[in-house]
């Protein structure tokens, strides 16, 4: 494994996490419990202002996250060659 891939895996994770503790600011819910919480929270906040059903309110929740974590991946993995002179 590269180092770029390993820059970008950890900015991925720490970026999910902020999205995660973002959404869950100031809420009164156990830290085990955030991500759930973030996720059905998007997919509620998708359903109720669109108006589609819930399935693919449920469908879009997940494919923004996973759309967030691959952007925060390509985001680390290039800082990690600017950083390194390798960009």
């Amino acid at each position: 494994m590269t180092h770029h891939k390993i820059a970008g895996i950890i900015t991925a994770v720490l970026g999910l996490c902020a999205i995660i503790a973002f959404f869950n600011a100031g809420m009164d819910t156990p830290l085990l419990s955030w991500p759930l919480t973030a996720y059905l929270g998007v997919a509620f906040s998708i359903g109720w202002s669109t108006g589609i059903p819930n399935f693919l309110a449920y469908l879009l929740a997940a494919l923004l996250f996973i759309l967030v974590a691959v952007g925060f991946y390509k985001l680390g993995s290039w800082v990690y060659g600017l950083v390194a002179g390798r960009g």
